[in-house]
């Protein structure tokens, strides 16, 4: 890396990330930005999305011109599908590379519900009840909601109450039997909502890789849309071993580059490590990021951008639940909210430093708000 290792600093690990995520306009290497959703769920791999609203505008920040329409159209055609690729989290993924990841990762995921499973009551004859059960409402009708999958379950003697039913659920989705495909609606119980198809119905043609192939383009391609990071932060992010990690490091070594900072190996494209020669930009940039965004959520050691002093004001409470961000020059800088829907919406920063921001920064979040709010109503 020559001389420009010596002028890293943890703002500028953090605009590395932005980058290769796409959230400076494109990613390093690339003609542009991103022309469409499918090419940024691609690019990133898998994006957090238990929150809807957040995952719609993680993807709005890194699509230029897109609108919350053009995410939920995407879901609506089946080239992107939101479901439980790693950790049990709900993440937008590519829906031709949903059967290979869960093939790589549902196993553990299982195991590690094994013993919720016993204290509910659930054995492997209950998921093959239920997946005969789904199998025929879904003869009958196109795509279900989960209150019709949990209805039919228990006029059919299978308990829902006290999380069993979305056990059940989630079960027959990391197995491949199910998985959410369009939107159910957007008003009343309907809004927010995906209906649950057949997977083969709704992913005909997935691909196909063997787990040492796919665990190497899992992490090819999580460290050219996150890096730098570190195989620790990979192995968290898919729970996949860390013996398998650095066995498929060996297969891409010669595909990314190395990059130490505070004697930790970072790994990162060669595209993005390029930027540290003519410096790296987005020093004077300031987004408003969903909360759960990846820029944050995708990396075990979070502290390189957020630092410790403030993580309770972005998880109060530790509780999971993550406001939206302010990131400023690679940093997160503060939280925002929105108050208010339609003509009455506003979005307020509620910034770190209680001095407020900048004069420039502020013209910069309003800005971003305006750019939120228009798409979201999109």
């Amino acid at each position: 890396m020559g001389s420009a290792t010596s002028r890293i600093t943890a703002k500028v690990m953090g605009r590395l990330r932005l980058a290769s995520q796409g959230l400076l306009g494109g990613p390093p290497g690339e003609s542009g930005a991103f022309d469409s959703v499918e090419a940024c769920v691609r690019h990133m791999t898998a994006m957090q999305a238990q929150d809807l609203a957040s995952a719609l505008w993680a993807v709005g920040q890194r699509v230029p011109g897109s609108k919350a329409s053009d995410v939920r159209a995407a879901l609506d055609s089946g080239v992107v599908v939101r479901s439980w690729p790693f950790r049990g989290t709900l993440h937008l993924v590519p829906a031709k590379d949903l059967r290979w990841m869960l093939e790589i990762t549902s196993a553990r995921m299982v195991r590690t519900m094994a013993g919720r499973h016993r204290e509910l009551s659930i054995t492997a004859e209950d998921v093959a009840h239920c997946r005969d059960i789904a199998g025929e409402l879904l003869a009958e009708q196109t795509g279900a909601t989960r209150e019709q999958l949990f209805e039919a379950f228990e006029e059919n003697g299978q308990i829902t109450k006290a999380q069993r039913g979305v056990h059940l659920l989630g079960t027959l989705c990391l197995d491949a039997w199910l998985v959410q495909g369009p939107m159910a609606g957007t008003e009343g119980k309907a809004a927010g909502q995906q209906l649950f198809m057949p997977f083969e119905e709704w992913i005909p043609k997935p691909r196909k890789l063997g787990r040492e192939e796919g665990v190497a383009e899992l992490l090819h391609r999580y460290l050219r849309s996150h890096g730098p990071a570190t195989l620790d932060d990979f192995s968290w992010w898919t729970q996949i071993p860390k013996t398998e990690v650095k066995a498929a490091l060996g297969r891409i070594k010669d595909r990314v580059v190395e990059l130490e900072f505070e004697e930790t190996s970072y790994w990162l494209s060669p595209e993005a490590a390029a930027l540290l020669d003519d410096g790296v930009p987005g020093s004077r940039t300031l987004l408003a990021l969903p909360g759960f965004d990846e820029f944050l959520l995708g990396y075990k050691d979070r502290s390189l951008v957020l630092a410790p002093e403030h993580a309770q004001r972005v998880v109060p409470g530790g509780n999971g639940v993550f406001k939206r961000m302010i990131v400023a020059g690679g940093s997160v800088t503060g939280t925002w909210a929105r108050s208010g829907t339609g003509r009455t919406a506003a979005v307020v920063a509620e910034p770190f430093d209680p001095g407020g921001l900048p004069p420039a920064a502020a013209r910069s979040f309003e800005v971003q708000a305006a750019k939120y709010l228009k798409f979201m109503a999109g």
